[in-house]
């Protein structure tokens, strides 16, 4: 096994919607790497189905944060909470300007449905296959920087530590594996972790078998805060099946539109908007008082072409286990299916070690408390990914006088980075500064 070496100012293990986002997000005069444990197409961020989340209206905020707050059983930090509603509207203006495809009314507005737990329809997506949309874009946009490079089937192993100029202990990069077993030593200012969740370490999991909680793993065997390990969200239907592998996720979208739980005597038996932590426990006591392995979704009371124009895919797998949703009710089961635990960190997505980076659902910025409000991960995670890039960016110009950037905005000059070498404005901004 060959070691090399690579250096860079910014590495970060994880192409899901925050990693990407984040490399996105930092100015074009730093070299990125960005490391994806299996091929780019293996990360959760593709499988969400239902949508993502963003303030319908002004009028919107307080329920909208009292909606998370609920689903968290209110140990939300506040704080966090309030950074991703107030940048939820931004982030989506972005993704369209980026090229994502969210669904439009006939007037040709964004069009918002309604899952679980939210007290009015404020999630916009794209079909049912939303997380696949988005992330298939950012992934295009990060291809085009000429300033990043994408690593597949290259696993993060551990991180480097070392110190400051004031002696403090920091991060320094991170050691990976690549796909021909060769070691891998990447130097840099600044480490992200955007490793994904725990799902693969389940049985029944609607997440890829290689998200195994490395990130968090890492964290701790180098004395990072880690944060409510236990908080681990079950969802209430999955497809059920036979078959071995990951479970088939149907979206809380399909209830929100009006899709009811049935028993095997065909009877309602609960409240099929209630947050998933509610949900899946009556399905478990449903199960239970049966004796079934499984309950039953039935779509009956969904609009036949919303089944038809929004739940496409869906439709499709279950028609692969030999079901027509348009006909029949299909049988579901909980699963894992999210982590709100992880890497504890700041509301700049830092750990407790300077200069490592956490974000995503391998981290917990305390936005989710103890249960997912329903369509919030993908917005928790683009917001913290960029702020977390902001960060980053501070950090590394942090000795660049304010005087002397504004000189070089405006007049889109090179100029002198404090001690380094000469750098284009345009290029520290982006090219859109």
């Amino acid at each position: 096994m060959a070691t090399k070496t690579i250096d860079c100012d910014v590495v970060i293990a994880g192409c899901g919607v925050a990693g990407l986002y984040c490399a996105l997000n930092l100015p074009r005069a730093l070299n990125v790497v960005l490391l994806s444990k299996e091929d780019v197409a293996s990360c959760d961020s593709m499988l969400a189905q239902g949508g993502i989340c963003v303030l319908h209206d002004p009028d919107d905020y307080e329920s909208f944060f009292e909606d998370t707050l609920r689903a968290g059983h209110y140990e939300n930090r506040l704080e966090s909470v309030d950074m991703m509603i107030r940048a939820s509207r931004p982030i989506i203006d972005d993704l369209i300007k980026r090229g994502v495809r969210f669904a439009r009314t006939a007037a040709g507005e964004l069009d918002y449905t309604r899952e679980g737990a939210h007290s009015r329809p404020r999630i916009v997506y794209h079909e049912d296959i939303t997380g696949e949309e988005i992330t298939t874009h950012l992934l295009a946009c990060v291809r085009e920087l000429p300033n990043a490079r994408v690593m597949e089937n290259t696993c993060m192993t551990d991180v480097i530590e070392g110190f400051d100029g004031a002696g403090r202990r920091v991060c320094r990069g991170m050691v990976a594996e690549d796909a021909a077993g060769d070691r891998l030593v990447i130097n840099a200012d600044a480490t992200v972790m955007a490793t994904g969740g725990v799902g693969g370490l389940y049985k029944h999991s609607t997440n890829f078998p290689c998200l195994t909680g490395d990130g968090c793993r890492i964290a701790a065997e180098h004395g990072v805060l880690l944060e409510h390990m236990d908080y681990v969200q079950i969802h209430p239907t999955t497809l059920w099946t036979n078959k071995p592998g990951r479970s088939f996720l149907i979206s809380e979208s399909a209830r929100g539109e009006g899709a009811i739980l049935l028993n095997d005597a065909g009877e309602r038996f609960c409240d099929e908007l209630q947050p998933r932590d509610v949900v899946s426990a009556n399905i478990l006591a449903e199960m239970r008082r049966q004796g079934s392995e499984h309950v039953w979704l039935s779509f009956e009371r969904v609009d036949r072409t919303e089944v038809v124009n929004h739940f496409t895919h869906i439709r499709e797998q279950c028609a692969e286990e030999g079901y027509d949703i348009l006909s029949q009710p299909i049988p579901v089961v909980p699963a894992q299916h999210y982590f709100m635990g992880g890497i504890h960190v700041n509301s700049d997505s830092e750990t407790t070690l300077p200069h490592l980076f956490a974000a995503g659902e391998t981290c917990c910025n305390g936005v989710h408390g103890r249960n997912r409000l329903a369509s919030n991960s993908l917005l928790e995670s683009l917001v913290f990914a960029r702020r977390a890039a902001d960060k980053i960016m501070r950090d590394r110009f942090a000795d660049d006088s304010a005087a002397q950037l504004a000189v070089a905005a405006s007049a889109r000059s090179r100029f002198i980075a404090g001690s380094r070498d000469v750098t284009d404005v345009s290029l520290l901004c982006g090219a859109d500064c």
